[in-house]
């Protein structure tokens, strides 16, 4: 699939979600995991979403069309010390709202920072989003940052501790456009069809 036009539609902060005739397919992970980063990547354009250094930027639900087809949306980061618990307990609640009852949603990636061990919270989010039986790829991001024996080594621990086969995870990296293929093809599967 090549990406040929991408352009934001709208923000969401509560359980009113955006309604439309087109399939979506949502990115969620911990904050600073590099989603914006990546949908910036997908979209071929540097500014398209949101990119900070500071965690938990991301506080609504964004949604982007690509390709006047269909919807990449970006989901509130999970996992961000600095908010209050309350807060946190929002962004769950909006979080899980959205996942169970979105109706054009056909894949959640699941993000994943090659530097950090999976997080009990991203245990969590895929077992959520296996016993909700909502289609589920991981997608491991800033491979650039390590050497590949590095990369090959944090693989295996992520597989480990999520009970994953490497052949089942997207590797890429947002600075050299690796995995944006493999990417680009895996989406296209669930929103074409």
């Amino acid at each position: 699939m090549l990406v040929k036009q991408a352009e934001f539609v709208t923000s969401v902060a509560d359980k009113n979600y955006y309604n439309s005739q087109f399939n979506e397919v949502a990115f969620v992970g911990r904050s600073n995991v590099g989603k914006s980063s990546l949908i910036n990547f997908i979209a071929n354009r540097k500014k398209l979403a949101k990119t900070s250094s500071t965690p938990g930027k991301t506080k609504l639900i964004n949604y982007y069309l690509i390709n006047k087809s269909f919807l990449l949306v970006d989901l509130p980061g999970y996992g961000y010390a600095e908010v209050s618990k309350q807060e946190k307990t929002n962004w769950g609640d909006f979080l899980e709202e959205y996942l169970k009852t979105s109706k054009k949603l056909k894949c959640v990636y699941l993000l994943l920072d090659i530097r950090r061990t999976p997080t009990n919270q991203d245990e969590q989010m895929l077992k959520f989003l296996y016993f909700n039986r909502i289609s589920t790829k991981v997608v491991v991001t800033k491979i650039d940052t390590l050497s590949k024996s590095q990369v090959n080594n944090n693989l295996m621990i992520i597989c480990s501790k999520l009970a994953l086969n490497k052949k089942d995870i997207i590797l890429t990296s947002s600075q050299d456009r690796k995995g944006l293929e493999d990417l680009l093809n895996s989406i296209e599967s669930y929103v074409l069809e």
